[in-house]
């Protein structure tokens, strides 16, 4: 006997509104880490340029960790579709 879990969405009152509302803050973070990404390797640079080594170096971790949040804000939908898929199959 095999039974098929998955996530039911339609069960759930104003499952559009919350689709919108979590496309809107996944659209703000990948804005957000982008602009971040830009402000820090302005920093990186500048801050090379005039030997503030230490300040180079937190803001090259800055760009990197910009670059990861934007990755995973870009690829979130796939993520959960995936996630989702698998959890489906389980």
């Amino acid at each position: 006997m095999t039974m098929d879990v998955f996530p039911d969405f339609g069960a759930v009152g104003g499952a559009a509104q919350l689709r919108e509302i979590v496309g809107a803050l996944m659209m703000f973070a990948l804005i957000t880490s982008v602009l971040m990404l830009v402000v820090c390797a302005v920093a990186w640079a500048l801050a090379a340029s005039n030997g503030n080594y230490q300040t180079a170096s937190r803001a090259r971790m800055g760009v990197w960790l910009a670059c990861g949040t934007a990755a995973l804000a870009g690829a979130g939908v796939a993520l959960v579709n995936f996630l989702l898929d698998v959890g489906a199959s389980l």
